[in-house]
């Protein structure tokens, strides 16, 4: 079994929790949504096995990781330079691995294009960039309509409708049970799930990412897609655009959205070959 090493590190406006396990070249887990490291408990010893120092944190106001302030609308470039100072604490002199998550997936991208210096190789699994889809509208209003319901009627509604497509579909495809190893981070997924629609969701939905820095690092990049997640266009529409205009390899990946969670060891095979290819 991999020793957790937990670390903390100062940054302006927050003070993020980190932690670390196994050892070999650097592989950052960037988590998206309301999770936080825990999000990756079910892979992350797997890949410290595969050979790499397996680092995750908690995003600023999510879970262990304080604001100094009270809460507004986060900022990608925030949470980039964020993913930043967790490398430059436990990687400073090497670049790192990279993998991000939905809302993670967003922060890496901008990771990659603003420092590609400090990334070997980075995997984007679905971030849900809307605006670069073909019609972006249906999706910038669902989320706008998310976070307007959350306002108005409380959590329970607006999570239902988020669960929803723009014209009221539900996906065929819906989450199981989770697993027993990440019951710990249930509760607080559930506590940061109020920050994630009332802050994130739609601040980073509708984020431009930098095309001609990707452009120019796209060598590094990979853009993955689950496998389950076909019938889900604010999923897997942008990261198929995304590879189009950058010339980024895409990999399919295990599961739907959250396909480490579901499918822990047949992702993180997926994730290596990905990292290593």
């Amino acid at each position: 079994m991999n020793v957790i090493d937990v670390g903390t590190v100062k940054v302006p406006g927050a003070t993020l929790r980190y932690e670390t396990r196994g050892s070999g070249p650097v592989l950052l887990l960037v988590p998206g949504g309301a999770g936080d490291a825990g999000l990756f408990e079910g892979m992350a010893g797997l890949l410290a096995d595969a050979g790499h120092t397996v680092v995750s944190y908690d995003q600023r106001g999510l879970s262990r990781s304080p604001l100094d302030g009270p809460l507004a609308d986060q900022r990608v470039a925030d949470w980039r330079d964020d993913a930043l100072a967790v490398l430059d604490a436990v990687s400073p002199d090497e670049p790192a691995y990279v993998f991000g998550s939905s809302s993670g997936g967003i922060v890496a991208l901008s990771l990659l294009a603003a420092r590609p210096d400090r990334v070997r190789r980075l995997v984007a699994h679905e971030p849900p960039l809307v605006e670069l889809l073909a019609d972006p509208a249906p999706y910038r209003d669902h989320f706008a309509e998310v976070r307007e319901l959350h306002r108005t009627q409380g959590l329970g509604p607006a999570m239902a409708r988020f669960s929803e497509t723009p014209d009221g579909r539900k996906p065929e495809r819906q989450g199981g049970e989770l697993p027993a190893s990440l019951r710990p981070m249930a509760s607080r997924m559930a506590a940061n799930m109020p920050v994630f629609l009332e802050h994130v969701l739609v601040p980073f939905s509708s984020s431009a990412p930098d095309l001609e820095g990707l452009r120019a690092a796209a060598g590094k990049l990979v853009l993955g897609v689950g496998e389950e997640s076909t019938d889900q266009e604010a999923l897997v529409g942008p990261a198929r655009r995304l590879a189009e205009l950058t010339g980024a390899v895409r990999a399919e990946f295990p599961g739907g959205h959250v396909g480490c969670v579901e499918h822990p060891v047949e992702f993180a095979k997926v994730l290596v070959s990905a990292m290593w290819q």
